[in-house]
């Protein structure tokens, strides 16, 4: 009788254990630079949802993730999300130059508040002279854009 009972015990035992909800936690095994190195390669592979992915999982423990974050977006036409995401990038990193010329661009290349992307831009080209060639680009497009403004409204 008392196996009989100790073989019940057990079964119901067995039963009940594959039936009992588990927590399991899974630690993400990349860092928050290996999350990012995998977005750029998603995104030059033009793979933007992908690498939209990568780079949320590494913004929260990597600022510069943010501006790849926003780059992302607006290669993915998203513009709405990728201008979000930079003014918030500007907002909380000043003096992230990069940040304030693709800002600059996206506005440029949506046609609108182009006095706001020259201003942007200049902003860029003040806070980081090096990155001239770039910005400079920008720049000129957008002061084009505005003289055609003045000449077309």
């Amino acid at each position: 009788m008392i196996r009989r009972s100790a073989a019940i015990c057990l079964a119901l035992l067995i039963l009940t254990a594959c039936s009992l909800p588990r927590i399991i936690v899974l630690k993400d095994p990349l860092t928050p630079e290996e999350h990012l190195k995998l977005g750029m390669a998603y995104e030059q592979n033009k793979e933007y949802g992908l690498a939209i992915k990568e780079y949320e999982a590494a913004a929260g423990k990597l600022e510069k993730a943010k501006l790849y974050l926003a780059n992302a977006h607006f290669l993915n036409n998203e513009p709405d999300k990728a201008e979000t995401l930079y003014r918030r990038v500007i907002e909380e990193d000043p003096k992230c130059a990069d940040a304030y010329n693709n800002l600059a661009w996206l506005l440029y290349t949506q046609k609108r508040k182009l006095s706001e992307a020259r201003d942007l831009v200049k902003t860029a080209l003040t806070i980081n002279p090096e990155g001239k060639e770039n910005y400079t680009d920008t720049l000129s497009r957008i002061e084009q854009a505005l003289k055609r403004a003045e000449h077309h409204p």
